[in-house]
């Protein structure tokens, strides 16, 4: 997914705007099983995803906790970093090898302070981060394994040919026997 396309998700930016903004923006590779950020540090990049998928996790006693993937066009933040300043909770590390674009956060702040236009393209950024994050936590919730793996073939189907079962399994909530037992009576 090329940049324009990505920063048009979010809110349409006039053209000097978008140009600003591109200016601060470069393109990064990175192979799978790369770490881009890292749990209990203060992460000052975000990135956009051209190519490839991430997962977010953190680490528990038993092994770790999946809570995020995100794929093409999709933006990769510590929003604990970003918002407060503060080290992040949260490992995301690439499943496939990734073609990404990144930011400092430093010059986002920047470019908010000198155009409204761009600080109206970041609210709606952080905005939809907002939304996901409020959908999986009343997913979680209120809603059963079967019906939040229902959700995930409805919405991302592709997730479930690129990404291994137990990091599914995981972001689910359940263990990999109960997500094949689920997948059996699906079938």
């Amino acid at each position: 997914m090329e940049i324009d396309e990505i920063l048009d998700r979010f809110y349409p930016l006039p053209p000097d705007s978008k140009e600003a903004l591109k200016a601060h923006i470069s393109g990064v590779s990175y192979p799978k099983n790369h770490t881009l950020l890292r749990a209990g540090r203060v992460e000052k990049t975000l990135y956009f995803i051209r190519s490839g998928i991430v997962r977010a996790y953190s680490d528990s006693g038993s092994g770790d906790v999946t809570f995020w993937f995100g794929k093409e066009g999709d933006v990769v933040i510590s929003m604990k970093s970003y918002v407060a300043g503060k080290e992040g909770y949260e490992h995301v590390e690439t499943l496939e090898s990734c073609e990404l674009y990144q930011m400092r956060t430093s010059r986002l702040e920047a470019l908010f302070a000198r155009d409204i236009h761009i600080a109206n393209w970041g609210r709606k950024l952080i905005g939809e981060e907002l939304i996901k994050t409020e959908e999986r936590l009343i997913a979680m919730q209120f809603k059963t394994a079967q019906e939040r793996y229902l959700d995930l073939m409805a919405t991302t189907p592709d997730l479930l040919q690129r990404v291994q079962l137990c990091h599914i399994a995981s972001y689910l909530g359940i263990t990999q026997v109960s997500l094949s037992r689920i997948r059996a009576e699906i079938r």
